[in-house]
């Protein structure tokens, strides 16, 4: 290699080593520039196909989940159970209820604020009473292709009892976790 003196001129093998280094330089531009693509078509399909996230509006869930968490859902969940928790659309909404009765189930509520699916109590962990709401008439029966929603906070959610029951096909997820946003 030649060495440069002062004053003197550029060599042929600087210039082209100097050329070759801008063409590096694009190649990796250009290669970010594919990667950072596939990263969010990556993102898309996860976030449209099999995830769903959403802030959650008002306290239908409390105390399980409160005004402004962040719900994850899983959408490639087949098998919905009771009590798992769904999102589904409601009104152009994101709306998370449990599921207290699948297809076939009977379900009622007494004066005393207690829930019988098929003739059974149902108690868990929910703090405020069921009362039955004027839409349907109780014992309902679940029909085929359809759920039964409640929302945690009894007296206060909009749920089955409000609009009917869920068909299936408005289940957009299950709930696989949440992150609470207030009250650190």
């Amino acid at each position: 290699m030649k060495k440069k003196h002062q004053g003197s001129k550029v060599t042929a093998e600087e210039v082209i080593k100097s050329r070759r280094n801008k063409i590096l330089d694009r190649r990796g531009w250009g290669e970010l520039g594919v990667r950072l693509a596939g990263l969010i078509l990556v993102f898309y399909i996860l976030f449209s196909k099999v995830f769903i996230v959403c802030q959650l509006n008002g306290n239908a869930m409390f105390p399980s989940l409160k005004d402004g968490d962040l719900v994850f859902g899983f959408r490639l969940e087949n098998e919905i159970q009771k009590d798992d928790l769904i999102l589904y659309e409601m009104d152009r909404e994101i709306c998370v209820s449990r599921v207290v009765a699948k297809e076939t189930d009977y379900v009622d509520m007494d004066e005393e604020g207690k829930l019988y699916v098929n003739g059974a109590v149902q108690s868990g962990e929910i703090l405020y009473p069921t009362e039955p709401k004027e839409l349907l008439k109780y014992p309902y029966h679940v029909p085929e292709g359809y759920i039964f929603v409640l929302g945690d906070y009894r007296t206060k959610a909009s749920d089955s009892r409000d609009f009917g029951p869920l068909p299936e096909e408005a289940i957009k997820g299950k709930v696989i976790t949440s992150v609470r946003r207030r009250g650190f």
